[in-house]
């Protein structure tokens, strides 16, 4: 008998972390292979669903990095540890952590982009020798709108980190500007072997990729994730379809050769 791609199955909520007013981290039981840059379909009954990325991959856990924007993350957020939720997944290709051993590595995230990365950015903390030099540039709004403050500390420790908001008050924390501007003070020992990950607003994206051009980077070494308007998770519903690409079946994550295509 075929099973129903639209079935889901209970999660327990292990933890609650909160990070700003508007997003917490879930961290909910699953046993399975899951990548980082992969996602979930979250629902409550009566709510709907919605698709969530993996932030955090735990010893039968997975973490879920939820923003409180709509009806159904309004609902997540009256769950609490002990309580339970709805998922199916998980869903799209990941991060291939194969790409980037052994190679110069630099991550740039904007906002909630850095959830779907963090996967990458805890792996190679953990594991910094299997990279020839790594670098995360994270960009928010403001001070308070920081995701995984608690987390910085220990990636400082292992990789060079430049955390940079577009505006602070009285706070000497952060720098201070877009995540672009800092692409030109990076330092490569080989940019032509040089690999990156991008992940933010359609617009961050765009001139960060720019600026990574700019400097030498290779189409080819660029991967992206791009999550738009996603909806059923499995290819159906045609919500998230550019041109005759599904993003959630072909992506969220592209190499730049193909998702510079897709960058509308």
């Amino acid at each position: 008998m075929q099973s129903n791609e639209y079935l889901p199955f209970l999660s327990e909520i292990k933890d609650v972390i909160k990070h700003t007013d508007l997003e917490y981290t879930f961290r909910l039981t699953y046993k399975g292979n899951v990548k980082p840059g992969q996602f979930f379909e979250v629902s409550i009954p009566k709510y709907g669903e919605a698709p969530i990325s993996v932030s955090g991959i735990g010893n039968g856990t997975v973490d879920l990095t939820i923003r409180r924007v709509g009806k159904v993350t309004n609902e997540i957020f009256e769950r609490y540890v002990g309580d339970k939720l709805f998922m199916r997944g998980p869903y799209g290709n990941g991060f291939d952590i194969g790409n980037y051993k052994e190679k110069e590595l630099v991550v740039i995230a904007g906002g909630t982009g850095l959830s779907p990365v963090k996967g990458i950015v805890d792996y190679f903390c953990s594991q910094i020798e299997e990279t020839k030099g790594m670098t995360l540039i994270a960009g928010f709004k403001t001070p308070k709108d920081i995701l995984f403050r608690e987390d910085f500390g220990r990636w400082k420790q292992k990789m060079d980190v430049i955390l940079t908001v577009d505006s602070a008050e009285n706070d000497t924390t952060c720098k201070i500007g877009l995540v672009t501007q800092y692409i030109p003070r990076l330092n490569f020992k080989n940019v032509n072997e040089a690999t990156a990950i991008v992940v933010g607003p359609p617009m961050m994206m765009k001139f960060t990729t720019q600026g990574l051009l700019e400097r030498g980077f290779h189409e080819k070494n660029i991967w992206i994730s791009y999550e738009r308007k996603m909806c059923c998770g499995i290819g159906k519903c045609g919500h998230c379809k550019i041109n005759d690409t599904y993003i959630c079946l072909d992506g969220p994550v592209f190499n730049f050769v193909k998702g510079r295509q897709l960058l509308d």
